[in-house]
């Protein structure tokens, strides 16, 4: 140990100026008349951290005895990890009793009762302090050590890359950083075990060291994540090169007990040298480089760019803008109607959230919806929206205007929330009033046990459930069968070549068949034309719904829309005549 820092007393007490003391090592506090076993006891002490207080004869600088009290306390910085110790001494002066000698065998070594005894002591209490010295080695080692990998650990990682740093700016030393993450490592855990995951880890660690010089930094940050610091050579391709053979090794296939499975990884490359504005948080930098990585796909390498920094600060601006939304409540409902395929009378109108921004406008769900289920906000938009179409609909009811039921989107995650019937339920909303759109993307043939008990509450409650999207995802026939919605919406991709297209006729008017041989009402989106609303009705469509009838739009624009029409959107529907409906279905057939 360094002495660090003293006060005036320390110099009156001890005889040792600031300018001796500091610098020195600790040992000048140990005189020559300190009992042996009291300066091992001390060692002892200091070498397992704890705080303690000894009492005995020591020596000024110049030789002279006197009676102390040393008292020491350990300090550690929680930031960095240093440890300091703070030792308060004190003359006792008067309160000694007998000689010095007498009265330090009577109070420190006590326990001392003859010469042999002390010896005896004094050998017991070197062995000890030699155990002592391997394990401070041992910890230290650990200290900087992951236990599983070998590698360096976040501790030791931090303390590096603020030295990194500070050669850069003294030296112009510059350096990478690759933040690694595993992508399918939960999978790994959950399907294998956790025995599997850490037999991974070491795979991976020994693949890193494999891969990298001498000279590299290589760290395991904890969990599934790893850091690389490497210093530049006069070309990047050192560092891209790096990236991309990590890369490619992880998409080999990992054994473990005789069981292969995969599992890639997604890097994020950051350099730091002259031109980088705040080399402090170049590691922060590389984060968000792996971030867009997985963004782009997973098993692949980014490297951090200013307009990746600006889409960053961006994104967490708008994390935070969409707390402040939610507390001044303002998300809003848009509608846009469905019309009865055989009378041309609005039948419904589905409900699409709006973010009513106090600067920007009106943005629409693909501005915001995806970061409010990121930062968990989903289900405070759903109260919120819920509420004001509440309000809504008593608007329409109280005007006496034709709203027969509304239609709300719900993600997959609301359908795993265990409080989303509770949310339907305290609504306000009569249930045969409500819709509730699953998309197909929720994977209809792997539901779970919440999903199914979800959509079986919403059926017994008196909700109705549509199918949203049909052909673009994962469901099936068995799928249908085990949700049993009452409305299968196909989408619009199918319905906008609908009227020169013969083929999508005949696929349109397949799917029909199949929702209809299951009882279930169909709607065709994406009309925007007369001739999409002629042909669908042809093929069969119970339901329309498209720019035809109207865009997505604010309540009150919705009741004027319906106030002016009466409700009957499609004036036409009514003389559709049936000669028209047998020439599409034949070309259908």
């Amino acid at each position: 140990m360094e002495l660090k820092w003293c006060n005036k007393p320390f110099t009156k007490v001890t005889g040792y100026s600031a300018n001796e003391a500091l610098g020195q090592r600790g040992t000048i506090l140990i005189g020559a008349d300190l009992e042996h076993g009291v300066h091992l006891f001390i060692i002892e002490k200091l070498m397992n951290w704890e705080n303690f207080q000894t009492e005995a004869v020591n020596n000024r600088k110049g030789g002279e005895t006197y009676f102390q009290r040393m008292s020491w306390s350990h300090l550690t910085d929680p930031t960095t990890g240093d440890r300091w110790w703070l030792c308060s001494i004190i003359d006792l002066g008067d309160r000694r009793q007998g000689s010095p000698r007498e009265q330090h065998k009577s109070e420190a070594v006590s326990h001392v009762e003859d010469g042999t005894s002390i010896l005896s002591k004094v050998h017991s209490l070197e062995l000890e302090n030699a155990r002592l010295h391997k394990l401070a080695q041992s910890v230290a080692k650990d200290a900087n050590e992951d236990a599983l990998t070998g590698l360096s650990n976040r501790r030791h990682f931090e303390v590096e890359v603020k030295t990194w740093i500070n050669r850069l700016k003294e030296e112009g030393r510059e350096f990478a950083v690759l933040y690694i993450d595993l992508d399918r490592f939960k999978f790994v855990n959950d399907t294998l075990g956790h025995e599997a995951g850490d037999n991974l880890l070491v795979t991976v660690a020994d693949i890193l060291r494999e891969l990298t010089d001498d000279a590299d930094l290589v760290a395991r940050l904890g969990g599934d994540e790893f850091a690389i610091l490497r210093s530049l050579s006069s070309s990047a391709l050192a560092i891209s090169g790096l990236a991309d053979d990590i890369v490619q090794r992880m998409q080999a296939p990992f054994f473990c007990d005789g069981k292969s499975t995969s599992c890639s990884t997604s890097i994020g490359v950051a350099i730091a040298n002259a031109n980088t504005k705040d080399p402090e948080r170049i590691v922060a930098y590389a984060d968000e480089a792996l971030y867009h990585a997985k963004a782009q796909g997973k098993g692949r390498w980014s490297f951090f760019t200013e307009q990746m920094h600006a889409q960053s600060i961006a994104t967490k601006r708008l994390a935070s803008d969409l707390f402040l939304a939610c507390e001044r409540q303002e998300f809003i409902p848009y509608f846009q109607p469905l019309v009865d395929a055989r009378t041309g009378e609005v039948a419904s109108a589905e409900t699409l959230v709006r973010w009513a921004h106090p600067t920007r406008g009106i943005l629409p769900p693909v501005e915001f919806l995806d970061s409010a289920e990121n930062v968990g906000i989903l289900k405070q938009v759903d109260k919120i929206v819920f509420e004001k179409l509440k309000l809504a609909i008593a608007v329409f009811d109280e005007a006496d205007v034709l709203l027969p039921r509304v239609a709300i989107n719900v993600s997959a995650a609301r359908l795993m929330d265990p409080t989303f019937i509770h949310d339907i339920r305290s609504s306000g909303i009569a249930p045969n009033r409500l819709t509730i759109e699953i998309l197909e993307s929720v994977y209809l043939d792997r539901l779970g046990d919440l999903v199914r008990w979800t959509i079986d509450e919403l059926d017994e409650i008196g909700v109705t459930i549509a199918l949203d999207d049909f052909g673009t995802g994962h469901a099936s026939v068995s799928g249908l069968l085990e949700i049993k919605p009452s409305i299968l919406k196909i989408d619009r991709s199918f319905i906008q070549p609908i009227v020169d297209d013969v083929t999508k006729q005949r696929l349109v008017s397949s799917i029909v068949g199949i929702g209809k041989s299951l009882g279930m009402r169909i709607v065709a989106e994406g009309i925007e034309t007369e001739d999409h609303a002629r042909v669908v009705s042809a093929l069969g469509c119970d339901y329309l719904q498209g720019y035809f009838f109207g865009r997505p739009m604010s309540a009150e624009d919705l009741k004027a829309l319906l106030c002016a029409t009466d409700g009957l959107l499609w004036p036409r529907a009514r003389s559709y005549g049936a000669s028209q409906e047998e020439e599409y279905s034949e070309k259908a057939s």
